[in-house]
């Protein structure tokens, strides 16, 4: 039986991976600190229909204790890294944690890998990684080198740290740059949850700019079909460093966006106009032929099909707005 730590095991993409492997037979150990980034109780939902599974461990530990680290590597085959410190706007405010947690938690996790001698490593990265300046669509051999806000230089900064150790010590890595990605269990800070919420509480939807920004939308269960693909990818071959972007390639405006959530909610949504916030970018768009070709990724739910279905979950979850 394949062995698998796969670390941000209590988190929104985390908790979804956990229960993929678990379906094909893996033995999984999930590794989360909690971060109180968002509410524990989130979180523990997330992990409620894991726990009783028999080749389920959880342990709750930072990726930055090494003692902690090493432990939990024993007698594991690869590794998938998810764990990090999330969003753009809020490592504007904090960027010293984000270095702390998505760099140094990174390096921990890696040279821990390398001393045990652990060579197959999935690293969960980021679409910012490609800043403003990018040609769309996006492609990995872009030089994602101006990124724009402290959690993107964290995420190119732990790709980084990941091509290094496999040119020094021979590890194969596949380094995911997911796309915008949302679902059920989605963080409540997302934009689509947020504004299911906020429309749901007759609450006024704050939309930055003039609602023309754009997004490659990535239903999690499609992301989750990518990462497998990675972990198989890892799994077979020699060493190497290569980067995928997961992404839905399509891209939709943010005004639409409101537009379509409040239609499957069927409510009218109230918005508040709010100038663009420093660290967003105004577009994301992933060419995914390399994704496909490689990994066999074929994303099948579309924003039109995925947001419904987020609001299924949300009033299953949440309750209907009254």
């Amino acid at each position: 039986m394949n062995r698998i730590l796969i670390t941000g095991a209590a988190g929104f993409i985390g908790s979804h991976a956990c229960r993929a492997f678990l379906e094909r037979e893996w033995s999984v150990t999930g590794l989360d600190n909690f971060d109180p980034f968002y509410a524990r109780t989130i979180k523990e939902q997330g992990l409620a229909e894991l726990v009783d599974e028999s080749n389920f461990r959880f342990v709750e530990g930072d990726i930055r204790d090494a003692a902690t680290v090493s432990r939990e590597l024993e007698g594991v085959d690869l590794v998938l890294h998810l764990a990090a410190r999330a969003g753009v706007r809020p490592s504007i405010e904090d960027p010293e944690s984000y270095v702390s947690v998505n760099v140094g938690g990174t390096a921990t996790l890696l040279e821990a890998c390398n001393k045990l001698d652990i060579k197959r490593f999935v690293f969960g990265s980021s679409s910012s990684v490609y800043g403003d300046s990018t040609a769309v669509p996006f492609r990995e051999d872009a030089p994602a080198v101006d990124p724009i806000s402290p959690y993107a230089a964290t995420k190119r900064a732990g790709e980084l740290h990941c091509k290094v150790y496999s040119h020094l010590h021979g590890f194969r890595i596949a380094a995911l740059r997911f796309f915008t990605v949302y679902g059920p269990r989605q963080r409540p800070d997302l934009a689509i949850h947020k504004f299911a919420h906020l429309m749901s509480a007759g609450t006024p939807v704050v939309q930055f700019g003039d609602g023309s920004s754009e997004r490659d939308y990535t239903h999690v269960d499609d992301i989750i079909q990518g990462t497998v693909g990675a972990v198989e990818w890892v799994m077979h071959g020699g060493p190497g460093f290569e980067v995928f972007n997961l992404g839905e390639s399509k891209t939709t405006r943010l005004a639409d966006l409101i537009e379509l959530i409040g239609s499957a909610l069927q409510i009218e949504p109230k918005i508040e106009i709010q100038p663009v916030a420093p660290g967003d970018v105004q577009r994301t768009f992933a060419d995914i032929s390399k994704a496909r070709s490689v990994l066999g990724y074929h994303p099948q739910i579309s924003i039109e099909d995925g947001v419904p279905r987020f609001v299924e979950w949300y009033q299953a979850t949440y309750g209907c707005p009254t």
